[in-house]
């Protein structure tokens, strides 16, 4: 069968003060090709930073440390000390699969009601920007014990590429000058405006060289006294001090710091054709949602159809409406809510969901599906998931994999700016709404040391034992849509994995069906609408990483939409 043209971005974006997240625009990306290692980020000089770490010998765990701390200074608005992570490790020398949950958890102290006055929920600008908003940090901590259980070069080696840029600076990218113009609430942050703006209260151009000695300092402590130093004493003692001295203050304590604690959970795995598909199981909603998502595609023939056609967005969109309407019921920490994850993924329950779609018209609206009798228990949630994070993907020489989505929630998280790093605002994750229209409690409620639910959804593939693919996105609740995307792309369409990360965006999140403005979906618009899909054409910017294993060596690629990069050796 003759395949299609792949569909490609057909745009660069002069002006992108229409773009949410501020990407550097579309220009095409070329699959990168190696034989022994490889990493991918969202930044150049993160990648730089644990390509070094890769060609001096560390693993995949020490590769992506040096990543993520490097990510800290150059994407601050994404992730970084003050945020958490999902991080999924194979260890090849033990035939293991680890999930690594570095969620940020709320306050011990927080109650359901935290976003309501008088019986209605805070609008959410006034709810996101404030010490309210705040969780307990989880990503030191987190990285901390992956690399107490598979890191190979010393802990403290791995800061000094970010100690180094830190203190002699790095010139500011497009995207970041683009990301603090746009940020009005940063700006009135006094620490944050010190720092990301001029005497004039202007950003900092293009290529001015920014340094953060303050941010240095403290990967100073960690490198030597280890997590301890962030999360008891001084810096600490900031955290709390900036966080319930805020004009609309939060109920953080050193004791929620110092009792922080990462988990250890069994992966999340399901098939889809020959492949096994793991990563983060739940409180994350994105593997979950991404294994309902290809569970329900698998009863159609998506090999067959081009891609991105209108039948490849339908089907794959009217997938997206069954697999969210159920994480808006089901999905929430797991340590407060027992979380149905194997029935919702079950073959059958799947086949069942399936049989909800009509070839040539669309559902609309998406009802849950009740694969265990617990639907009239549990309310629809109001959780707002804001896209600003990112995503790493590692491959060592030994054949060590690892896929990690880090994150300090939306656009430079709750904006308050402690010793050089954002915190993150993680916990309007939660349902601002602890309750329905009907009165139903919704499982997503905020609670003490609860932590909210997430789309992320950090991915390593199998193809019989063996691992074959590593992949993961930002972009809030889409990102289910991205990777599914791009395990379609790979698996389905057989194309490379630039080509597929580089694939227009297009899904539901059971509203309307999703197109990415600028390229060639554009032309889907009437068909989908002949077929009942409202649709919205908008800014769509995922920032997927991924890496391909093969018989070939390794192959990745990076999302043209961001400033990635892949390096390789």
């Amino acid at each position: 069968m003759a395949i299609a043209p792949v569909p490609t971005l057909t745009r660069r974006v002069a002006d992108e003060d229409t773009n949410p997240e501020g990407g550097s625009g579309f220009t095409q990306k070329p699959l990168v090709r190696a034989k022994n290692f490889m990493v991918a980020s969202a930044n150049p000089l993160a990648s730089e930073a644990g390509y070094e770490i890769l060609r001096r010998g560390g693993n995949a765990m020490d590769a992506a440390i040096a990543t993520q701390l490097v990510l800290n200074l150059t994407e601050p608005q994404s992730s970084g000390i003050g945020g958490g992570a999902f991080l999924v490790y194979y260890n090849k020398g033990r035939d293991a699969l680890t999930t690594y949950d570095g969620r940020e958890t709320a306050p011990a102290s927080a109650t359901p009601e935290r976003f309501m006055r008088n019986g209605r929920p805070l609008p959410f600008s006034e709810s996101v920007n404030s010490g309210l908003s705040v969780g307990v940090p989880g990503l030191l901590r987190t990285l901390e014990l992956a690399h107490k259980k598979q890191g190979k070069l010393p802990w403290a080696d791995l800061f000094q590429p970010a100690i180094k840029i830190a203190e002699e600076g790095f010139p500011v990218s497009p995207r970041l000058h683009i990301m603090i113009a746009k940020s009005k609430a940063l700006a009135e942050q006094d620490a944050a405006a010190s720092y990301y703006f001029d005497q004039q209260g202007k950003p900092w151009p293009v290529g001015h060289v920014l340094k953060n000695p303050e941010l240095a300092k403290v990967f100073r402590m960690v490198a030597e006294r280890g997590a301890d130093a962030f999360y008891t004493g001084d810096v600490a003692r900031d955290i709390v001090a900036a966080v319930r001295g805020h004009e609309r203050p939060g109920d953080m304590t050193l004791a929620d710091l110092a009792n922080y604690r990462p988990k250890e959970r069994e992966p999340l795995c399901g098939m889809y054709h020959a492949y096994r598909i793991c990563g983060m199981p739940p409180p994350s909603s994105g593997v979950l949602g991404v294994l309902q998502m290809l569970g329900v595609l698998e009863s159609f023939p998506m090999a067959d159809f081009a891609p991105a056609s209108a039948k490849a967005v339908h089907y794959f969109s009217e997938a997206g409406r069954l697999a969210f309407a159920d994480r808006d019921f089901y999905v929430a920490d797991p340590d407060f809510m027992k979380v149905p994850a194997k029935a919702l993924i079950d073959p059958v329950y799947l086949k069942a969901r399936a049989s909800l779609i009509e070839p040539n018209e669309s559902m609309g609206v998406a009802p849950p599906g009740d694969p265990v009798s617990r639907l009239a228990e549990l309310g629809q949630d109001d959780a707002l998931e804001i896209p600003s994070t990112s995503h790493i993907v590692v491959v060592d020489a030994q054949g060590d994999v690892l896929s990690m989505t880090t994150t300090i929630e939306s656009v430079f998280g709750s904006k308050i700016l402690v010793r050089g790093f954002l915190l993150n605002n993680q916990i309007t994750d939660f349902s601002r709404n602890p309750v329905d229209g009907e009165g139903r409690l919704v499982a997503n409620r905020v609670e003490g040391n609860k932590r909210p639910r997430s789309t992320m959804a950090p991915i390593i593939v199998f193809k019989g034992d063996k691992p074959y693919l590593a992949v993961g996105s930002p972009g809030g609740s889409a990102i289910m849509n991205y990777v599914a995307k791009t395990l379609v792309g790979v698996l389905d369409w057989k194309l490379d994995i630039q080509q597929a990360i580089s694939l227009p965006n297009f899904g539901s999140r059971n509203k309307q069906t999703e197109l990415e403005r600028g390229t060639s979906l554009e032309q889907l618009v009437q068909p989908l609408r002949a077929m009942g899909h409202d649709v919205n054409v908008l800014e769509f910017p995922s920032g997927l990483q991924g890496i391909v294993i093969d018989e070939n060596g390794l192959s990745g690629g990076a999302d043209p939409r961001r400033e990635g990069k892949v390096l390789g050796g």
